[in-house]
């Protein structure tokens, strides 16, 4: 057997001994074949490395990339542009300020202006100029930043895109943003040693971590603050069935800002890069929300989300899951996580070749 890191693991690769998760539960048994979607589930479940038979699949042609490609990809030109630059320095500036007035409510059990946290994500809103550029920021930024307040950055300015998108009016974006941006606040009561782990949690870690939204409610209960802002502290982890925590509640029961926020969260924590692994392409986090978790969600929400974002990446060249790259030119609505590529004179209609997948996005 050879031991191989999650992150460089292929489809038809074969599992050379049980792997199990940090209850000793067995994700995946002896023997089974990885398709694509095993191997997410293992990035997901935090699993670093995987034993595998010796015998690994060849390498067709079509996974050979020549070495004289050098068009530089999409993330790469907007990485150089005058635009990216100042997103990015206005993103620090935002995320310094967040850090400081967070850490004074918490510590100094300082009141906070929510409005003022809000002064620097709605300049960088004007400044991108459309909803598709702040996403194409946004992607640019992956890897930059592991916090509680990148994330909360992020998750704020995806709460006022898909609010947009939803068509709520000018106010109710502006509180998505301020809900995004203290939604997770809870986390600065949980241990660093525990969130910046990089091997499975134990039963009681994990207890500890979920605890966070309970914790972000207990810092906002007593401030001067909008309801929606503490309800989306400990709801948004909530789920439209019922099945999330720590409340159970479901439905409409749910504050509509927390199930914005239930859908923002995943997204940017699943394509971002974690201390465990790198950030997962897009378009496999959208087969994921597909596959197991519709339900799970407020459907206008969540359809809303799947359309709009995936068509951020039309004419987005991408890599699939077979060595091919390609550009991604349209939609398919209702599995928006296969849509069609064009690979050099072939157009590929991955909701037709369901063995295939969007690897990666350039």
């Amino acid at each position: 057997m050879t031991k191989i890191q999650t992150s460089k693991l292929k489809p038809g690769m074969v599992v050379g001994s049980d792997v199990l998760n940090y209850d000793n539960k067995t994700i995946i048994a002896k023997g089974t074949t990885l398709s694509q979607t095993l191997i997410t589930r293992l990035e997901l479940y935090g699993i670093l490395s995987v034993y595998v038979d010796d015998k690994i699949p060849e390498a067709s042609g079509q996974d050979v990339v020549s070495s004289e490609e050098t068009e530089p990809s999409h993330f790469e030109k907007i990485r150089e542009t005058e635009m990216f630059k100042e997103f990015q320095a206005d993103y620090e500036e935002g995320r310094k300020s967040l850090e400081f007035h967070v850490s004074e409510m918490v510590d100094k059990n300082v009141e906070v202006d929510p409005i003022i946290l809000l002064e620097k994500p709605l300049e960088m809103i004007a400044k991108a100029g459309s909803r598709v550029s702040v996403i194409d920021m946004l992607h640019a930024m992956r890897g930059f930043d592991d916090s509680t307040f990148a994330h909360c950055m992020n998750v704020s300015l995806l709460n006022y895109v898909v609010a947009g998108w939803l068509r709520w009016n000018k106010a109710d974006q502006e509180m998505a943003m301020m809900c995004g941006i203290l939604f997770d606040i809870g986390k600065l009561k949980v241990s660093r040693d525990i969130l910046n782990k990089t091997t499975p949690l134990t039963p009681d870690e994990m207890k500890e971590v979920k605890r966070h939204a309970e914790y972000g409610y207990q810092i906002l209960r007593d401030k001067n603050l909008p309801d929606h802002i503490k309800s989306t502290a400990i709801m948004h982890h909530e789920r439209y069935d019922g099945s999330g925590y720590p409340l159970k509640v479901a439905g409409h029961r749910l504050d509509v800002f927390a199930r914005l926020t239930a859908v923002t969260d995943i997204y940017d924590a699943m394509t971002s890069a974690r201390v465990y692994r790198g950030p997962i392409c897009p378009f496999r986090v959208v087969e994921i929300f597909e596959d197991e978790g519709l339900e799970k969600f407020d459907p206008d929400i969540i359809m809303t989300f799947l359309k709009n974002v995936t068509y951020t990446y039309i004419q987005n060249s991408c890599r699939l899951s077979d060595g091919r790259e390609g550009v991604i030119i349209m939609q398919n609505p209702g599995e928006y996580s296969r849509p069609v590529v064009k690979c050099g004179n072939d157009f590929i209609d991955l909701n037709k070749h369901r063995e295939l997948r969007i690897e990666d996005l350039h």
